[in-house]
Order: structure tokens, then sequence, then C-alpha cells
């Protein structure tokens, strides 16, 4: 019998969101057994990839995702490129792996981390600490015991009675904070999460959990440094659930998952807009990721302008919609106005 018990406290707030997202999912499986979609499928599985790297600080976009996923040549950095192949052959095994086995864990990273490291597939062998550029955040346990640590994991993810919402979040925690691998325990962990839940409903196989998790990646990390913190992960419990249930309340199984960031943005503006007001409209924080999933693409695509073009660096800069913008945003409808993330 598994001995080892994960420290986590159940709070009414955890247990809410359990009953939200249960009931949300419970309509959406429905709708979507209706209207299966393949290009739907292709279109989520692309944000998902594109959200889960870009996190690990990979600057490709959804659309050169897309072109590397046709086997189109793409200009980027090799490593990149790689990463994303390897990346998209794992989401191919996705269905065959079992959430509670060590030994698909194992051939999951050899396959994401394949030509990136010498030890894909392998537990480290030497310390690791988590940074925060030159800061030391967290200090994983030392290598010897990280075997012992993960067998206690799975055989407790194994025997736990616990909902998958809940039993998901544990999990991807406590392997954040043992930190198997030498890299690449980020992706792994919100892979795996997603496994735990689709094996309780598979919608969670097609639904991008991961595209929102990077836009709140700084919360995301307080989240775990939290946990952590307090011995006890229902803060991360806490984050992850929001973040599902955002991102189940804004999937429809015909529209809603289609809105890219452009798309979101061009929304948002209604009007003339200064850099800050739109951020704010489209409940972005990380001006970063702002500049490059949104702003960018959207003024390299002509969607959007700015009002002060010889001064792109004006305190009085301001953009709106080109007319190719409005055409692109007309497309869609207002029924597909997406809601603030």
């Amino acid at each position: 019998m598994n001995a080892y018990q994960p420290p986590y406290t159940i709070t009414q707030e955890i247990l809410n969101r359990v009953a939200a997202i249960s009931e949300v999912v419970g309509r959406l499986t429905v709708l979507t057994d209706q209207a299966k979609s393949l290009r739907l499928r292709r279109i989520n599985r692309i944000r998902t990839v594109h959200g889960s790297l870009a996190i690990e600080g990979n600057t490709l976009s959804e659309a050169q995702i897309t072109a590397i996923l046709e086997g189109k040549r793409v200009i980027a950095p090799p490593r990149e490129v790689r990463e994303v192949k390897n990346a998209l052959d794992a989401y191919d095994h996705f269905e065959n792996w079992r959430p509670e086995s060590e030994e698909d864990l194992l051939e999951a990273h050899r396959i994401l981390m394949s030509g990136l490291i010498d030890e894909a597939g392998m537990y480290r062998r030497s310390g690791m600490g988590v940074m925060a550029g030159r800061e030391v955040i967290h200090m994983a346990p030392p290598a010897h015991r990280v075997p012992h640590l993960m067998n206690d994991l799975f055989g407790w993810l194994a025997a736990t009675d616990a909902h998958p919402l809940i039993a998901s979040s544990v999990f991807h925690y406590e392997f954040e904070f043992i930190h198997p691998f030498a890299d690449g325990n980020g992706r792994l962990g919100r892979l795996w999460q997603s496994l735990i839940l689709a094996r309780w409903n598979p919608l969670f196989a097609d639904i991008p959990v991961e595209s929102l998790i990077f836009e709140h990646q700084a919360e995301y990390y307080q989240a775990l440094q939290e946990s952590t913190r307090q011995t006890d992960s229902a803060p991360f419990i806490t984050f992850m659930l929001r973040m599902v249930l955002d991102t189940v309340t804004s999937s429809t199984p015909e529209v809603a998952q289609e809105v890219t960031p452009e798309v979101r943005l061009l929304s948002a503006l209604g009007r003339e807009m200064p850099r800050q007001q739109l951020k704010e409209a489209l409940g972005l924080k990380d001006d970063e990721h702002f500049r490059k999933a949104y702003l960018l693409p959207a003024l390299e695509a002509g969607l959007i302008e700015m009002t002060i073009p010889d001064k792109p660096r004006s305190s009085k800069q301001k953009y709106r919609l080109t007319d190719k913008g409005r055409l692109r945003l007309a497309r869609h409808g207002d029924g597909n106005r997406p809601r603030p993330a």
C-alpha cells in the first residue's frame, strides 16, 4: 500500500471551481459530440504546443508551428524548430500514454527532449536549482532521491480517490517541486496534467489550457512558489482550476476555439487606443507577451496601424483598425467577441 500523501488542503474555493468546471464540461461534451471537427482539434493542438513552449521561451508563432506541422520549411533557430517538432510528436502519442505509468512519462520526456539534451528520457543525475534571473527560487531535492520520490508520486496517483481536477493539479505541482529531469520539466508537467484530465474527460485532449497559462505565466510561477512556501499545494490547485475554468468557459466546439490573439486584439480595439489601455482591455498583465503575441503580429499583418507611424515610440502613440482589420473582424462577427483573459 502506498503511504505517500502529498500535502494539500481542499478549500471551499477549490470545491466551487471543481463543481463549476464539471458543469461546463458536461454541457460542452454534449455539444462537442455533436460537432466533432478534426480541423478544430488541429487548431487547438497548435495553440497548446505554442502556449507550452512559449512559457519556456520559444519564440515561434502559431503560424510557424502550423507550417512545421504541414512539413514546410521555417526559418527560425534550429533548437526552437526541434522543440516544436518534438512537442507535436509527443501529442501524437498522447492517447497511448497512461497517467499512472512512470514508464510512459519517461517515454514522453524522451520524445519531448530528443536532440535537445543528452539525458532525454532519464531522470537527472545532478542537483537542480530553479532560477528566476540570477536568483534561485527553488532548490529541487537531491538527484539520488528522485526515483524514490517519483515512484511515491505515481503510487499516490494510481491509488487516490481525489477528483481528477484536483489530483491532476497536485501531481503537476509535486512534479515541478521534484523537478526530476535536467530540462523539460515545465512542458512535461503541463502535458501530464492534461493527460490526467483527458482520461477523466476526452474533451481535455483538445482544449488548449496551455495558451491561457502562457497569458498568466507570472501567476503560474507565483502559485508554484506560494505552494512551496506554505508546504501545501492549495494555491497552485486554485490557480490551475481558474485556468481550466476560464478555458472551458470560453471554449465552444464551433467558434470560440478559432479566436486567435490577433482577433481578440481587433475585438478590443473599438476605437483609437494607446498601448497600455489596449493591453488592459485584453485583460493582460505581461507587457512582453502582449507585444510579441498580440501587438506585433497584428501590425505585421496590416490589421492595425499606428496613428503616428513616423514616431513609433511617441508617448501620444495610439493604434487603430485598418480596413483589412475591419474585414477580418467582420468575418468572425460580434457574437465571437472574446471575453478578457
